[in-house]
């Protein structure tokens, strides 16, 4: 398996908006499959704030982290933020998750971030085994998230 940017392979931003489409277009109704298509592309930098790391599998395309600067318009102090954290469903639970987000952590530290934020549906006690800890629970779209937080750990880089 390796984790790339999605920049270095940007044939797969239709497949990975589709897949990011079918898991989290109950969060914003409005934003369409071409729409999704657009913002991934726009965000796919290859580092830095924003980008987008895909994991593949040979030349099969298994999952996605990604570093954006905002991920809840709701809490528009907080940045940076780890999203689209997904993994194929044959492809979990071998560590493919834990290897984007070390991924993204990596260009966090490298853009000097203190700390950085996420939220999650589901994945709760993934995240914990990362490192990162509860800010809160609460509604956000009309879904309950947990939405955490993790210090950057200066020492990984440099």
């Amino acid at each position: 398996m390796d984790i790339i940017p999605l920049a270095d392979r940007k044939e797969f931003i239709a497949e990975l908006a589709a897949l990011h489409h079918a898991e989290w277009k109950h969060l914003n109704p409005s934003l369409t499959l071409e729409g999704r298509i657009e913002a991934i592309a726009e965000a796919a930098g290859r580092e830095g704030i924003p980008s987008i790391f895909i994991a593949m599998s040979g030349n099969l395309l298994i999952g996605s982290a990604a570093l954006v600067q905002n991920d809840m318009d709701t809490k528009l102090n907080l940045s940076p933020w780890l999203a689209a954290v997904y993994v194929k469903e044959g492809f979990r639970h071998q560590g493919v998750a834990s290897k984007l987000v070390a991924r993204c952590e990596d260009e966090a530290v490298r853009s000097n971030a203190n700390a950085w934020y996420l939220y999650t549906e589901f994945a709760s006690r993934l995240y914990e085994k990362l490192g990162w800890r509860h800010l809160e629970r609460c509604d956000y779209k009309g879904v309950t998230v947990d939405v955490m937080c993790k210090q950057i750990a200066k020492w990984k880089w440099g």
